[in-house]
């Protein structure tokens, strides 16, 4: 008796879901899935089918929809169910580490700065990646679009050995240059001094000539000398 009560209950408990859906799915479970609202977005969980197509292998998608835009963790599994991809979204947007798989192990991961699609320009806090603990606010354009930020590696799925490295700051190639806070105070005492040559030579006062350069220009006072400018031909 009890069990047919569960039974009768079932439909009033998922009944709510199926409600606010346009179009939806129900898993073995029972769970509501690839809901569509009234408006035509999608939201919540889903799932994609792909059959293979012109060569390219199928393969099925789960992550979850907010206002038809990927939110969240989303995986990517081949037919038979081996793990593809481990993705990270915001906006609609690749955001975070993305990892890619082979059958053998983990080939490449990858990482990504989303920006909001909303914002003409929008202020994003930037990691260091010199210093992981230090942070600085750039103001970006928005695009509409992922921005590769952070460190890319590649691997060699069998053993794992990273096989390259690459660098991005703001879909840049990354420098060190790229992401100072502030000037080191080594760089302010190396650059005094040429501070102190621009004052004198505004002030009018010149660096005297070395007595070889003199020598030089007494012996050959008059004569045209011909100079190397860096052309060819």
């Amino acid at each position: 008796m009890r069990f047919y009560f569960i039974l009768l209950l079932l439909p009033l408990v998922y009944q709510p879901a199926a409600g606010q859906c346009k179009t939806y799915k129900l898993t073995s479970r029972g769970d509501t899935i690839n809901c569509t609202d009234l408006k035509g977005l999608k939201q919540g969980k889903w799932k994609i089918h792909a059959d293979p197509l012109r060569g390219e292998p199928g393969y099925e998608d789960e992550g979850g929809f907010v206002n038809s835009q990927r939110e969240g963790v989303w995986r990517r599994f081949n037919l038979m169910g081996d793990l593809l991809a481990i993705e990270n979204y915001r906006w609609g947007y690749k955001n975070g580490v993305c990892r890619y798989f082979t059958m053998a192990g983990l080939e490449h991961e990858e990482s990504w700065l989303a920006v909001n699609p909303a914002k003409a320009y929008d202020t994003v806090d930037v990691q260091d990646l010199q210093n992981p603990d230090v942070y600085k606010k750039v103001v970006v354009k928005i695009e509409g679009h992922s921005l590769r930020h952070g460190i890319w590696r590649y691997y060699f799925p069998p053993s794992g050995q990273i096989l390259r490295t690459e660098r991005y700051m703001l879909d840049q190639p990354y420098s060190p240059e790229m992401d100072r806070i502030k000037e080191d105070s080594t760089n302010t005492s190396t650059t005094k001094p040429a501070t102190d040559s621009l004052k004198n030579n505004a002030a009018g006062k010149t660096k005297p000539k070395p007595k070889e350069v003199l020598e030089f220009e007494k012996k050959n006072a008059g004569k045209k000398i011909k100079v190397r400018d860096g052309r060819t031909g």
